[in-house]
């Protein structure tokens, strides 16, 4: 009798703790969404603002955006000239590398070599100002600039017709760059992540193999070279994504070393931006240069001031050295851009990627062979259905865990990894291990589940000591109707052998569709719980009175 009370309080904090679950607040819309993040592009510390009171005056939100826009504006109010001795030499270091890998790389894109100067001047002056890596140097590439010939010399000659092939470059970095802005400022910046890092691997190889192959006719000297076989051949699309994802993945890259982050949409706002304005400019595609980042950061640079400092630099160079760049020898513009080559093939990533996982490596091979021994898009096509493959199959053949209890704690494992878990008796926990449950697997987790439970469990069934099934959906961030229906069923199979079902820990989104399905009346209310700990001891406390029942 004196445990009653006792027994009653715990079975109101059960129902007091389902009703958090039950009864929180719907979800944001997909509309919703969509705009709030395109206003946490534009309005980065607007969510700061507005926390503290509901109205702002305009001054401060017109701060908020033109600080999003422009990331200058917040730390250059602090910036002290200790500071810009080091982004000076830096700048300046910098530049005496641009300057001579600027002229080769626009010999490898087919065009003047001022043009490849004149990126180095206007893009890294609008970064600097929309830009939030601090080291990462802007100008043009050696495989940009290859993609590029190669996709426009199929549409006009550039000994031919030079001014018709420049028109050309100039409409491609337009749309190059627009196409990224409007990405960024959607918040599709995801989508770059599509090109994995194991396939930009072996990409880069691939390429850099490639350009040095074709960099023997100017570095030997030969003058009847074959332009008949398609030795690179690239898709728009493939331009257009390729260089970006580079790009973030060099900033983040010396970010991570400086212990600070970069947001990958605001980088493709930025980058969108520049492009846009070095197409009117007289400027060819620029992005960030993983060498020159190197010697950036290598330099001391400590703000991307130092880009302005080489812009400037190169500004000065294109005034007063023109007339003597312009008798630069062929043979020297080739042994510079043969000199970056090594510098993109990374054995040891590659082996670094190997021992990790043998499906990215086999996205790195086949991202490498394919440039290599095809073309550019048949490489990376390889590498990205690899990649899909590799993402597919673990989405439709998700694993299932039976979870177990650690010994003194109400923590709840795989039993599989941590053999000392114990098993609650009458309880079978499942955690279901996918981020989503929806058409494509969830008939493979329903079937996996009765399986498991009829197969492995007859004996205890027929016992009668399995009275609860509980899912662990913690993992699962959403849902859709395929998965509802399967959960359906499941609970009316289990239904037919006594058995119920429970739901622990389901996430907002999941527990909202739920709600709006009416799945939870149909598994009742009651058996909605909070955490897995709590829905263990409510079938173990329920069993002492009598067995779980459905009503």
């Amino acid at each position: 009798m004196s445990s009653l009370p006792v027994e009653e309080q715990q079975a109101d904090v059960e129902v007091e703790r389902t009703r958090w679950v039950l009864n929180s607040p719907n979800p944001p819309s997909l509309l919703q969404e969509l705009v709030s993040s395109v206003k946490e592009t534009i309005f980065p510390y607007r969510s700061k603002l507005t926390s503290s009171s509901p109205k702002q005056p305009r001054s401060r939100v017109a701060v908020s955006v033109l600080q999003g826009l422009f990331p200058i504006l917040s730390w250059a109010r602090n910036y002290k000239a200790s500071k810009f001795k080091k982004d000076l030499m830096a700048g300046l270091t910098l530049a005496s590398l641009c300057i001579p890998q600027s002229i080769g790389y626009a010999n490898l894109a087919k065009l003047d070599p001022q043009y490849g100067l004149y990126t180095s001047v206007v893009p890294p002056l609008i970064y600097a100002l929309m830009g939030s890596s601090r080291e990462i140097a802007i100008g043009p590439v050696a495989v940009v600039s290859l993609l590029l010939s190669s996709m426009i010399t199929k549409l006009e000659d550039p000994i031919t017709d030079p001014v018709a092939y420049r028109k050309l470059v100039f409409t491609v970095t337009f749309f190059a760059g627009a196409f990224q802005a409007v990405f960024g400022l959607l918040r599709l910046g995801f989508l770059v992540d599509f090109l994995s890092h194991a396939a930009i691997v072996g990409f880069m190889g691939g390429a850099a193999i490639v350009i040095g192959l074709q960099q023997l006719k100017g570095l030997l000297g030969i003058s009847h070279f074959t332009t008949k076989t398609d030795v690179v051949s690239v898709l728009e699309a493939v331009f257009r994504s390729f260089h970006h994802p580079e790009a973030i993945a060099v900033g983040r890259t010396f970010a991570s070393i400086k212990g600070y982050h970069i947001d990958g949409n605001k980088e493709m706002v930025a980058m969108g931006f520049m492009n846009i304005a070095g197409s009117l400019t007289s400027c060819y595609v620029a992005t960030g240069s993983f060498s020159r980042t190197a010697v950036n950061f290598s330099a001391g640079c400590e703000t991307v001031v130092s880009n302005i400092v080489m812009a400037i630099t190169v500004l000065v160079s294109l005034e007063l050295l023109t007339r003597l760049l312009y008798f630069t020898p062929i043979a020297i513009l080739a042994s510079i851009i043969l000199s970056a080559l090594p510098g993109l093939i990374d054995l040891n990533e590659a082996y670094n990627i190997y021992k990790v996982d043998k499906l990215d490596f086999l996205a790195c091979i086949g991202a490498f062979f394919g440039v290599l021994f095809a073309s550019v898009e048949i490489g990376l096509l390889t590498a990205v259905t690899i990649s899909f493959a590799k993402i597919i199959l673990d989405s439709i053949r998700p694993g299932t865990e039976v979870l177990g209890r650690l010994p003194e704690t109400d923590t709840f494992c795989d039993i599989k990894q941590y053999p000392m878990a114990i098993r609650i008796p009458g309880v079978s926990i499942i955690r279901i291990d996918s981020g989503l449950l929806c058409f494509a697997n969830a008939n493979f987790i329903r079937e996996r589940i009765m399986r498991w439970v009829i197969e492995e469990g007859t004996e205890e069934i027929v016992i009668g000591k399995v009275h609860m099934v509980v899912l662990d959906l913690s993992n699962v961030m959403n849902i859709d109707t395929s998965g509802i229906q399967a959960l359906e069923e499941l609970h009316k199979n289990l239904v037919r052998l006594g058995i119920e079902l429970a739901v622990a820990n389901p996430r907002w989104k999941v527990i909202h569709k739920l709600k709006v399905a009416k799945f939870v009346d149909k598994v009742e209310k009651g058996r909605i719980f909070l955490t897995v700990s709590e829905a263990a001891d409510a079938c173990f406390s329920s069993k002492i009175a009598g067995p779980c029942t459905s009503g």
